[in-house]
């Protein structure tokens, strides 16, 4: 089992910056995958980023330039750096992980979804004026 807890979510306006983080515990050693993902209200979830255990990332094509994502093994905790937030980037973003490797893959969001053994209860982002 393996469990996950986003935190760094907040209200910052257009232009501005956020770092998400993910803490996992429990049996990570086996995750080869670390994604994020995010739901606006009234939308369907879509991928934005993940990382493989050998580092390969993939990105959304919104947010490719923007966003960041990244690991820190030694503490088990994930990382989105989010940058030149937008209204658009508005939504709940989710951490989840995975025992298969990602590739990369984020477009195929239903795919990447159903690939995912765990996933963390969510954090907020408002982007607003």
């Amino acid at each position: 089992q393996v469990q996950l807890m986003e935190s760094g979510g907040g209200s910052v306006q257009p232009g501005g910056s956020l770092r998400l983080s993910c803490a996992a515990s429990g049996d990570t050693q086996n995750m080869d995958c670390m994604a994020w993902f995010r739901q606006a209200p009234g939308k369907e979830r879509e991928g934005v980023a993940t990382i493989d255990s050998d580092g390969v990332t993939g990105y959304a094509d919104s947010v490719k330039g923007r966003f960041t994502i990244s690991q820190d093994k030694s503490t088990h905790t994930l990382f989105l750096q989010m940058n030149r937030l937008n209204t658009e980037d508005t939504a709940t973003y989710y951490c989840a992980a995975t025992r298969f490797f990602c590739f990369g893959q984020v477009s195929d969001a239903s795919t990447l979804s159903r690939l995912m053994n765990y996933w963390g209860k969510g954090t907020l982002v408002t982007i607003s004026s």
